[in-house]
């Protein structure tokens, strides 16, 4: 079977079914440590890894120590089924699956918050009072240094085209990106920069003729860069790629001049919640400044709080890269991400340019 064979039969698998990341359903739990007063409880799942959510948790924790708190970590696809099973099992639902988590809050899935914070929320950075961004992660690209010493600087977009077309056979199979067929990021980086970019049908093209390999996870991308088996990685989650690569300084992490994707990581607490009281103070706690305070120092996952300044924080980010930066849009436009037709049309066209090379 031929690369492009093999890469038809990739389009005929369920988006998001394939590539859960090592370590997904792990859990973290801490019990209530006070004698004064009743107790309850809070159930958090979130497809956030561990190191990452448990500072968050524990200073959470610490500043209510009434509660006990489970937390569990899931893929972005099972926490949504998962939720649909089952929608009075957790209080709070934490996902980087921009749509679904929409489509749960505009079907009616979500409770409303409606305290000081967040009313105070920016209005670009929630829908309605029931879903609320509470991460800034830009999508980066990841370029070894023999690459730029050899080649030339990577700054943006047009710059990896023209090292793509230029270079192609030097880099054979040293590339790397998301199947947007097969990881539900990576379709909705296609749709956003296909909106954004004229030339962005030229750069899968270029892609395809350097025959990048196509993964699920920024995960693999960044372990296949450690490793050395790629060169060049093409729109891996900026957050991860901070977080793994600070002691590689061969790969150089570059947030794109031109225009830089930014997702965020959407939080609802389900209408349905076991422990709503306890769901708001955990809410609150994350979209107010005590918890983003935790999230810009502790993380790489970047806080949101206009009142925060300084590294970790969306404010620094915006100072630093200005209207380069490009946040997906947090409105009806996701929904269109999940109509099959659109999808249908927007992969089948991908693999028709990413596999151009191939057809001549």
């Amino acid at each position: 079977m031929n690369r492009l064979s093999r890469l038809a039969c990739r389009w005929l698998l369920p988006l998001g079914l394939v590539g859960a990341p090592a370590g997904a359903d792990e859990t973290l739990h801490y019990a209530a440590t006070t004698d004064i007063g009743p107790t309850s409880q809070l159930v958090v799942h979130g497809a956030l890894d561990l190191p990452q959510m448990r500072p968050l948790l524990e200073d959470f924790h610490h500043k209510n120590p009434d509660l006990e708190v489970r937390y569990r970590n899931l893929t972005t696809l099972a926490l949504h089924e998962r939720f649909l099973v089952e929608p009075d099992e957790a209080d709070v639902l934490l996902s980087s699956a921009m749509p679904w988590q929409y489509r749960l809050a505009n079907e009616g899935h979500a409770r409303s918050l409606e305290s000081p914070d967040a009313r105070r929320w920016p209005a670009w950075a929630r829908w309605r009072h029931e879903l609320f961004a509470f991460t800034f992660e830009p999508i980066v690209m990841v370029v070894n240094e023999t690459v730029i010493e050899r080649f030339g600087e990577v700054r943006g977009h047009a710059d990896l085209l023209a090292l793509l077309e230029r270079h192609a056979a030097a880099l054979q199979g040293q590339v790397v990106t998301y199947d947007p067929a097969t990881s539900g990021a990576g379709y909705t980086y296609a749709i956003e920069e296909s909106r954004l970019s004229p030339r962005y049908w030229d750069l899968v093209a270029a892609l395809g003729k350097a025959e990048a390999d196509l993964v699920d996870t920024t995960g693999e991308m960044l372990e296949g860069l450690i490793e050395g088996r790629y060169q060049v990685g093409y729109n891996l989650l900026g957050s991860y790629a901070r977080d793994r690569l600070a002691d590689q300084p061969q790969l150089r992490i570059v947030v794109p001049e031109d225009y830089a994707l930014v997702t965020q990581r959407l939080a609802l607490i389900p209408r349905q919640a076991p422990h709503p009281a306890a769901a708001e103070r955990f809410l609150d706690y994350l979209i107010g400044e005590p918890g983003q305070a935790v999230l810009a120092r502790e993380t790489t996952l970047g806080a949101i709080h206009p009142a925060l300044e300084g590294p970790g924080t969306a404010t620094s980010l915006r100072q630093e890269r200005g209207e380069a930066l490009r946040p997906i849009t947090l409105g009806p436009g996701l929904l269109a991400t999940l109509d099959d037709l659109k999808r249908e049309a927007l992969l089948t066209r991908w693999q028709r340019e990413f596999s151009r090379s191939e057809q001549r």
